[in-house]
């Protein structure tokens, strides 16, 4: 079992910055890869970023070059840092683990962004 805590959500304006953490504790040697989902009111969730225990990343075309994932060591934590972020990026964002054979999620974290 895995555990996920997302932490770092907030109100911001359009065009500014914040940053997201996910600390995961438990069978964290299991995890294949990780990262971010996004769920905006009505609409189905979505993949933000993620990045391999390889290191490989990968993004929504929506948030390339305006988004980083990124993690400290090998697997924990990892980092989404969301800049030049836009009214369209309000969502509830969700931390994400993959093993073999499991998907574990986050309680996940608004993110407001004000026009």
């Amino acid at each position: 079992q895995v555990q996920l805590v997302e932490s770092g959500g907030g109100l911001v304006q359009a065009g500014g910055s914040l940053r997201l953490s996910c600390a995961a504790s438990g069978s964290i040697f299991s995890i294949n890869a990780m990262g971010w989902y996004r769920q905006a009111p009505g609409k189905q969730r979505e993949l933000v970023a993620a990045i391999t225990s390889g290191g490989t990343t990968n993004y929504a075309d929506s948030v390339k070059g305006r988004f980083t994932i990124s993690r400290d060591n090998a697997k924990n934590p990892v980092y989404l840092q969301m800049n030049s972020l836009k009214p369209e990026d309000t969502a509830v964002y969700y931390c994400n683990a993959q093993d073999d054979l499991h998907d574990y999620w986050g309680q996940g974290t608004q993110v407001t962004v004000s026009s």
